[in-house]
């Protein structure tokens, strides 16, 4: 049969010839005629075959089962393999393996016991382990147990270990099995170890006798000659194995205390890298894998126990010849290892004197992951006398380093610009670069982390708003500088306001000539800078009054905006002198606390990375004054949440420790992890989410069986077309979030996923799927997520959006993970509809008609009328309309009660004007909605997207 598959011609073939042979063997088996021992053995393995050839099979599981019973090796052999491979833990026949296995077990037959232990380890399931669990350390230690099934046992037992350690028993086998790392037989001893390693993590205390026993054996490995271990050298490397799990083995301990068995271990350590500088003894590539593996391993536990200053100088001068090795692998290694070296206080000064090949390896090294553990082997050697070459060589790097490890690469700048700045100009240069050249990866934490020292440190304030001042006057500017220099200039502007040019009036006209640039977070922070100009320049304060009448303050579509413009002309008009110097009094120092910055790289890093490791070195330097981020306390503090903030509220620390509160006024996000609607996390100002459903726990459920259909969860898709800010998708496990910004044909959207649950997600993949249609009109690039996500953690993915023409699909966002083992695949619809490259404009009723006319074919209108499916209220019918993205033109419709709006759609290639009049009929509970643009699609589109928000 196997012969004839694989000469088959086509599927069908093939599919038509098993449909065939699955006949015949039903035939057999259901036949008269008992079927002798071979026969079943021979219809079981095609059976197996078909399966593993990807076809489902539904019989002869009992003829399996039956085949466990027999007293040949084939026979049982094949009857064990198809158990372990097509049999599940919830089958009906459990109960009947269990004794067959048991029977084998009893007969102290080594090749049957083999078999059934293989079987045990395979399934693993909770039923076996709480058949066999107490049954297999009694074989693993017996005396008269053979070899070959100790490590069968041995290997059984720590599979079920993994599965169900609750099932487990620690007993007297426990000290027994100690001892068999004296055992002659190697292959014991290595599947032994392996056993102990694990056990030993859970419970130090009843393994701990191992360690002198693992040194010993050790020692008689290293000191062997290759010829002693014959059947145990690989390629000249005597038990490379074996010797690299008793290292790992010797890692769950601290030390030896007795002073000889330290003495041993110290000599087998030397001996180890001793060996590493003699000449190799085959050129193949396993004898150096073999050998380098030994040596990484001996050099981890010289760090791990961090007390032999002689063995940590010695293993980071090995290592440092593996920085310049042709293999990338080693130079990868070498690059891990000594970023823990560093934070010895034996061998930190070792280290540092490879900085010029660490930065060497930043500069020429083609990969990536490399030149990612040099970034963090030169965060790991940074000390005062070498901060200011290695921040300026990462901000070389920076200029053409990977997107991927931009975001990281910025955070560890700003630390040690932060940590080790002995002049504080430096530091306010080195940020405010860091902002030029990076300034889309510089989070809030940043630039609210710069704002702080500045302002608890007097003798560098006058500094910072001279060079911000200077910085802003370049032609572009990153909007995160643009922050800063409001935030400085409104606080200190006075400082350099005696310069005829730097005064007050040239002050004020470089930020407001940023203001229509910027986004709204932004340009609420520059309003409160221009309040701030009223207390320290009363000659300017008409001139900033003038600002704030303006209609396009007082009249903003964004509220948030427009209460600041209202309130704070009302402030400037109205309030003394004497009020206005308290109430915009100088922001006060703030207090000490952990850099947020140093926190969110912790985050980002994981725990136990060098982030961690780096704070134990013995030379640190003391921290600046001034942690927490800025507060809404003053005027001059506005409430702009990072993107990177923790949206969801996944256990973070309160966003008032890590951003500024928001405004009384601004929108909210129900946090769907509390139990009372009162618990909120805050959004930016202005997210128009002003009718978002406070039930966003109510989402579609996700099967925990992989599933391949599209989650719409269209409620909630729909709502996106008018906010951009929100929760898409939420079920027992996982909660995604989205905040997103658009600007002409160019967008980008945070989407975070966070992790509800107490367990890992591993191998998070989140991907975005275009259709071929729509690959040509929308230009997506992502960037990719950390693929383990922690229990109760977050991250975030940004993906940046360009609309190269007009388009009707909306991408999908595929999420695969594992969770408890079990693999999870879901999928949504990405809200990234076309009215969000909608820019509204402004009309008159005569320009408005005029253009309605212009746009009379019948292909360029396309009209709706439709059932209200939500109570008809003006004022969020104009919400809306404005949501969607287009101007809401007052006084143009002849009817007061309709809505009319235009605006733009702009993509890459053209822009399409587009035209929309909203009619409602109070009486009926109706709508008419006609729209008309210039191409019929886009008219048919977007009358779509908006009819379903009414």
């Amino acid at each position: 049969m196997c012969v004839l598959l694989i000469s088959g011609k086509s599927k069908e073939a093939e599919i038509k010839r098993i449909n065939k042979e699955l006949a015949n063997i039903r035939s057999k088996f259901k036949g008269d005629k008992a079927l002798d021992g071979y026969s079943k053995k021979k219809y079981v393995c095609k059976l197996l075959f078909i399966f593993l050839l990807g076809h489902d099979i539904d019989f002869g599981h009992m003829e399996a089962v039956n085949l466990l019973s027999s007293n040949r090796y084939t026979e049982k052999q094949i009857g064990y393999l198809f158990i372990s491979v097509l049999v599940n833990s919830n089958s009906e026949l459990i109960r009947l393996i269990n004794n067959a296995i048991k029977n084998d077990l009893a007969s102290r037959n080594p090749t049957f016991m083999g078999l059934a232990l293989h079987c045990i380890a395979n399934v693993g399931s909770r039923e076996m382990a709480e058949a066999f669990a107490g049954e297999i350390p009694k074989i693993l230690v017996a005396g008269d147990t053979m070899d070959s099934v100790k490590q069968s046992a041995a290997l059984c037992l720590l599979r079920l270990y993994r599965t169900s350690p609750d099932l487990v028993p620690m007993g007297d086998w426990t000290s027994r099995v100690v001892h068999l790392l004296n055992d002659q037989h190697l292959g014991v001893v290595t599947a032994a170890t392996s056993l102990i390693t694990t056990l030993a993590q859970k419970n130090p205390e009843e393994f701990k006798t191992s360690v002198s026993l693992a040194v010993s054996r050790l020692s008689r490995i290293v000191t062997s000659a290759s010829t002693d271990l014959q059947d145990y050298t690989y390629y000249f490397v005597p038990a490379p194995w074996l010797s690299v799990k008793l290292l790992r083995l010797l890692q769950c301990y601290p030390p030896p205390e007795d002073p000889a068995v330290r003495g041993r271990l110290t000599e087998c350590l030397e001996t180890i890298l001793n060996k590493a500088q003699e000449p190799p003894k085959s050129k193949k590539v396993q004898h150096s894998n073999a050998k380098n593996a030994v040596l990484f391993e001996a050099i981890s536990l010289i760090i791990h126990h961090d007390s032999e200053p002689n063995l940590l100088v010695r293993a980071c001068n090995q290592l440092g010849q593996f920085l310049q090795h042709r293999e990338t692998n080693l130079r990868y290694l070498a690059l891990e290892s000594m970023c823990t070296l560093a934070s010895s206080e034996f061998s930190h000064e070792a280290v540092k004197t490879h900085i010029e090949t660490v930065i060497n390896a930043l500069k020429t090294e083609r990969d990536v992951s490399v030149r990612q553990r040099a970034v963090d082997l030169l965060y790991a050697m940074c000390d005062r006398s070498n901060a200011q070459q290695i921040v300026a060589e990462m901000l070389n790097y920076l200029e053409t380093a990977d997107y991927s490890i931009r975001e990281e690469i910025v955070l560890k700048v700003a630390i040690l610009a932060e940590k080790y700045a002995v002049d504080y100009t430096w530091y306010v240069d080195t940020i405010l670069n860091l902002i030029r050249i990076a300034g889309d990866y510089v989070s809030e934490e940043v630039w609210y982390r710069v704002i702080q020292i500045v302002i608890n440190r007097d003798d560098v304030q006058g500094y910072a708003a001279k060079t911000v001042f200077e910085a802003l006057q370049a032609p572009a500017c990153h909007e995160n500088l643009v922050k800063v220099g409001g935030y400085i200039l409104g606080e200190f502007g006075n400082l350099i306001a005696g310069d005829p040019r730097s005064s007050p009036l040239i002050q004020f006209n470089l930020l407001h000539s940023k203001f229509h640039l910027c986004s709204v977070p932004t340009r609420a922070l520059l309003l409160s800078t221009y309040i701030k100009f009223v207390n320290l320049f009363p000659e300017i304060k008409t001139t900033i009054q003038d600002v704030l009448r303006s209609d396009s303050q007082l009249k903003n579509a964004d509220v948030e905006l427009q209460q600041r413009a209202v309130e704070y002309l009302r402030l400037s008009t109205i309030a003394s002198t004497d009020i206005l110097a308290t109430v915009l009094e100088e922001m006060p120092p703030f207090p000490e606390r952990e850099s947020s910055i140093l926190a969110k790289l912790k985050k980002k890093k994981g725990p136990g990375t060098v982030t961690d490791l780096e704070e134990i070195k013995k030379e640190r330097s003391s921290d600046m004054n001034g942690s927490a981020e800025p507060t809404s306390v003053n005027a001059s503090a506005v409430s702009t949440p990072s993107p990177s903030a923790d949206l969801l509220g996944l256990g973070a620390a309160p966003l008032t420790n890590s951003a500024p509160p928001p405004s009384s006024s601004g929108s909210l996000l129900v946090d769907v992890f509390s139990d009372s609607a009162s618990a909120v996390a805050p959004l930016a100002p202005g997210s128009d989410d002003n009718f978002a459903s406070p039930d966003l726990a109510s989402s579609e459920v996700v099967s925990e069986e992989p599933a391949d259909t599209v989650h719409d969860a269209d409620e909630l898709f729909h709502k996106f077309v008018c906010k951009n800010n929100g929760v898409l998708f939420e079920n027992q496990l996982l909660q995604i979030g989205l905040k997103s910004e658009f600007r002409q044909n160019l967008g980008r959207m945070f989407i975070f996923y966070g992790n509800k649950t107490s367990t890992q997600f591993l191998n998070f993949t989140p991907t975005v799927i275009c259709s071929d249609d729509l690959q040509s009109s929308l230009n997506l690039q992502t960037k990719p997520v950390d693929p383990t996500v922690d229990g109760g953690a977050q991250v975030q993915q940004v993906v940046n959006i360009e609309c190269v023409s007009d388009f009707m699909e909306a991408p999908i966002l595929n999420i695969q993970f594992r969770y408890g083992g079990t693999f999870q695949n879901l999928s949504v619809k990405l809200p990234i509809t076309l009215n969000k490259f909608f820019q509204p404009t402004e009309m008159s009723s005569q320009d408005f008609f005029q253009r309605w006319k212009q746009l009379s074919n019948p292909k360029q209108e396309v009209q709706n009328i439709f059932k209200a499916k939500h109570p008809m209220d003006a004022e969020i019918t104009k919400a809306k309309i404005i949501g969607f993205g287009s101007a809401l033109l007052e006084e143009v419709d002849p009817n007061p009660a309709n809505f009319v709006g235009a605006g733009i759609i702009h993509t890459k290639t053209t822009q399409i004007g587009c035209l929309l009049r909203l009619e409602p009929n109070l009486q009926a509970q109706m709508y008419r909605l006609t729209l008309r643009t210039s191409k019929e699609a886009v008219s048919q589109r977007l009358c779509e997207l908006l009819s379903e928000q009414f």
